[in-house]
């Protein structure tokens, strides 16, 4: 018995050698271009990134050098240090991470509520409401900006919520923001919740528990996979705004730098005398994304 137990690996190592062997040349062929297609999608990939932080790198002479260098010879930090000692910089930064986590943060706590109402419960005209929040997303921006713009203009003329709610002020942005991260959250969490066993819930009513009770101490936490992932796809969407930044907080000129867009926070600590530094524009575009 011990000698067919040791005969038995050494019959399928050769088995598995002869079969290695009679491998035919199509199969390293496709072996082979598969592994350089993905080398070129890599490549094609990663080099705009490596372009830009080696352009950040350079200094003016090198980067108007024709034919271009392809890696910096002289690492200059120069550039570097002008981004951040540039207060506007540091204030647009500041401020755009402050709007575009508290939209994320609005909308994951009304997008929870809503999408678990919606994914949970039997209501008349359940399927009508999915229909218009997956159509709110498909509405491009430009749709609802005058709309926006006429709203915050008439909330700034407001007594009471003037100084908050209107143009040129953070609390106006996160608004606007949530018209297009919320019924994302909604739309998401929903059929996430949805795919839920409904034995969960049950089994937490049988204990005592309420329904509001049985979503925050059972839903919620089987469904924190899906809230991160939802969350970081709507800071990447919040981060990235441009036309909603540029349009409420264009009016003054110190307002200007709370534009939620990378290319858009450095504009005014990039030129000087009409000419842009193409370094530090790409220091700040990389810090900033």
């Amino acid at each position: 018995m011990a000698e067919l137990t040791q005969a038995i690996p050494q019959r399928t190592s050769a088995t598995s050698y002869s079969t290695s062997q009679r491998r035919p040349l199509q199969y390293y062929v496709g072996r082979g271009l598969f592994w350089l297609l993905i080398a070129f999608i890599l490549l094609y990939t990663l080099f705009p990134f490596y372009w830009a932080v080696a352009t950040s790198l350079k200094t003016n002479q090198e980067l108007t050098r024709s034919p271009p260098l392809y890696y910096p010879k002289s690492l200059d930090m120069s550039h570097y240090r002008a981004v951040f000692h540039d207060a506007n910089f540091r204030a647009a930064l500041k401020n755009s991470v402050i709007v575009a986590l508290a939209s994320v943060i609005v909308a994951l706590i009304v997008g929870s509520l809503a999408a678990y109402a919606i994914g949970r419960f039997r209501f008349r005209g359940k399927q009508p409401i999915m229909y218009l929040i997956l159509s709110m997303t498909m509405f491009p921006a430009i749709a609802i900006l005058g709309s926006l713009y006429d709203m915050l203009r008439w909330a700034g003329q407001q007594p009471g919520i003037g100084s908050i709610f209107g143009l040129n002020s953070l609390p106006s942005l996160v608004f606007a923001y949530t018209t297009f991260t919320l019924p994302f959250m909604v739309w998401v969490l929903a059929n996430f919740y949805r795919a839920m066993p409904a034995e969960l819930e049950q089994a937490a009513m049988v204990d005592g528990a309420t329904p509001f009770r049985a979503f925050y101490q059972i839903l919620l936490p089987l469904a924190a996979p899906g809230i991160a992932t939802t969350g970081l796809l709507a800071f990447i969407a919040a981060w990235n705004e441009y036309l909603f930044a540029s349009t409420f907080t264009i009016t003054t000129k110190s307002a200007r730098y709370l534009s939620q867009s990378p290319t858009s926070l450095v504009i005014p600590s990039t030129t000087s005398r009409g000419a842009t530094s193409w370094p530090r524009l790409l220091r700040s575009r990389f810090h900033s994304s």
